[in-house]
């Protein structure tokens, strides 16, 4: 349907559905929403049929907002607010967003900012027009959260007329031929690294994932021909913030993209916490960015964050619904629904089908589904890990072991994720007595990606935000968690005696705070370094893990060599991916059981190993196919 013949729809229903009371002042595309503007928007919200039923007779994700000319200054409507809203609330921020008339307020207890069935609110809807939300103040303040949000005010002018013309392609006339659909294997495919695919139509082009390859240089092929130019894409979608799955979509925009890109509201602010470090580490380095800070801060304009659910136009033909996949904060399965019903699958991402001590297990149910297109990172017949349970057991041991003989231990995590999940379990073995309470230092990323945590309590199980949020027991803010906040700070500890245990990243060690502890602690017997995420081939983790000796770095334009007599030990359990058993189970109890499942994201022999198991005992068709070539759906 074209952009008039939607406007035009659009008018039509809203003259059958609203009664005259009610007038649309304007009526805009915004990305892949048509938002409706009123005065009355009062009246409009009290009419709660109104939305759902425009909806779903023009067939579009409907907001509707206050007219702009109906909402006063902001500066006036924070005062308003603060006379408004009783003390008791403690309100810690107040963030205006003028693209949708909305403003956040965050207060420590809510439920005094909301007032008896949201009489508080309803007052201050109509003193200031906009429309205010409420939400708990972060226990940890994120500066990655108020610094996008800022952004995205400053480039609100911008963004407005980036998102209308995103609308406008998004409606463009489909071509009459029969739909069809193939995905593309641009990277990630008989390895790990670099995942990207590309998902294609006779209409359209949609990427889900760009990321860098950790044990080396390569980066997605980008050169394919069904790829560029990349200002043809519709879309890209990101599952989730780990680099190996986001760390070049700032090179995209470099190189031409300029459309947007979906993920969760957290993926976005992960995302650009991570992007931004790895520039940091890439200067530290003396190596070559692919793209700078500039580009990141496009990306944050460009992107256009969803809920876990909501169904939404990303090209003329492909509708995209992101799901919980339990791997870190904000991660995604990706589920894309091909022309009128004509085809239906869905990009895992990483996923986890366990509950862990931060998530719910991944979504494994969906209204349709033909293709899955499946990680495998750990699908070798022999990759069972233990449960969460026997993890903590086993990690509460060997911690204690290093700290008893008056050692210091080492723990490299990627920060978002793995991270918090150890914080958490050595907080709980410290505070039962179990292990000896030493000082546990996060350096890196690790205190910040927290933060965003605590910034999206929805998005963590509900065990952990009742503990946090109605408890009151974080134990985030235990006492045995110090900042690594400086290089300085970072030295001194280098030259540490004292037993303490060191969360520091990259989580595979290439690169990043870690090798500075590795460094200075390798050499003492009594030390250990403990992995407890996956290490990729041509890693300097995987190396470790293989038994290195000797590790040699350069060290001012001299080689240095560094002997390896730390105690280097693994635990499995940790892990953000689903195992062997688990990948099993996943397919198992999907709802419906897909005819198609395509494998990637594991090393070639897991990734075959996993493929033909599903086809015994399934009898559905499994693939592993490699980089570059693609399977036509439809």
């Amino acid at each position: 349907m074209s952009y008039e013949s939607l406007l035009e729809q659009t008018r039509e229903t809203l003259r059958e559905v609203l009664p005259e009371t009610i007038e649309i002042t304007e009526i805009e595309l915004e990305g892949p929403h048509v938002v409706l503007y009123t005065r009355q928007l009062d009246l409009f919200l009290a009419g709660t049929d109104y939305l759902r039923q425009i909806a779903q007779r023009i067939h579009r994700r409907v907001l509707v907002r206050s007219d702009p000319a109906s909402l006063i200054d902001a500066r006036e409507a924070e005062k308003a607010i603060r006379e408004v809203i009783p003390a008791e609330a403690e309100i810690s921020g107040i963030f205006f967003e003028p693209d949708t008339g909305e403003v956040a307020i965050e207060a420590a207890n809510p439920a005094a900012a909301i007032g008896r069935q949201g009489a508080t609110l309803n007052e201050l809807k109509r003193k200031i027009g906009w429309v205010p939300t409420v939400v708990r103040t972060p226990p940890i303040p994120s500066k990655t959260v108020e610094e996008v949000r800022i952004h995205l005010r400053n480039v609100f002018e911008e963004r407005r007329s980036f998102l209308k013309k995103v609308g406008i392609r998004i409606t463009r006339d489909r071509l009459p031929e029969k739909i069809w659909g193939r995905s593309t294997a641009l990277g990630g495919y008989r390895e790990v690294g670099r995942s990207s695919h590309l998902l294609s139509t006779q209409n359209s082009k949609v990427m889900i994932d760009c990321g860098i390859d950790p044990g080396s240089d390569r980066t997605p092929f980008f050169s394919a021909p069904e790829l560029l130019p990349l200002d043809s894409l519709d879309a890209v979608v990101i599952t989730h913030a780990h680099l190996d799955h986001c760390g070049l979509v700032p090179t995209l925009l470099k190189y031409g993209y300029k459309g947007p890109i979906y993920c969760t509201a957290p993926t976005r602010d992960l995302m650009a916490l991570m992007l931004l470090d790895a520039i940091k580490v890439t200067s530290q380095e003396a190596r070559r960015s692919l793209y700078d800070s500039s580009h990141v801060r496009d990306l944050i304009a460009r992107t256009i964050p969803l809920r876990w659910g909501e169904t939404t136009d990303v090209a003329p033909d492909l509708r995209l619904t992101l799901h919980n996949a339990g791997h870190i904060l904000g991660s995604s399965i990706g589920h894309f629904h091909i022309g009128d019903g004509d085809y239906n699958l869905a990009y895992s991402g990483d996923i986890k089908f366990e509950r862990s001590w931060l998530f719910n297990p991944a979504v494994n149910r969906f209204p349709r589904l033909e293709t899955l297109i499946l990680e495998s990172t750990y699908g070798g017949f022999r990759d069972v890990q233990p449960s969460r349970q026997q993890a903590t057991s086993e990690f509460g041991r060997l911690v204690g072991k290093v700290l008893s003989r008056g050692g210091r231990l080492i723990v490299p995590v990627f920060a978002v994720g793995r991270s918090q999940e150890v914080m958490l379990v050595l907080e709980e073995e410290m505070r039962l007595g179990r292990i000896p309470r030493v000082p546990v230092y996060l350096d890196g990323m690790i205190f910040e990606a927290t933060a965003i945590h605590t910034a999206y309590p929805e998005y963590l199980n509900s065990q952990l935000r009742t503990q946090i949020f109605q408890q009151g027991d974080n134990p985030f803010l235990s006492d045995i968690f110090h900042r690594v906040d400086s290089s300085q700070m970072r030295y001194g500890l280098l030259d540490q005696k004292e037993p303490c245990v060191v969360l520091a990243t990259s989580g595979m060690m290439s690169g990043g705070p870690v090798m500075e502890y590795f460094r200075a602690w390798a050499p003492d017997e009594k030390n250990g370094i403990l992995f407890v995420g996956y290490q990729a081939d041509g890693t300097f983790g995987r190396r470790l893990q293989r038994g290195l000796g000797e590790a040699t770095f350069l060290d001012g334009g001299r080689t240095l060599s560094v002997a390896v007599r730390l105690e280097v030990a693994t635990i499995e359990g940790f892990s953000g991916h689903s195992d062997r058993v688990q990948l099993m189970n996943y397919v198992a109890t999907l709802d419906p059981r897909p005819r198609q499942v395509i494998l990637n994201h594991g090393e070639e022999s897991k990734s075959v190993d996993l493929a033909s198991s599903l086809r015994r005992r399934f009898n559905l068709d499994s693939r592993v196919p490699y980089n570059l070539e693609a399977i036509r759906f439809t």
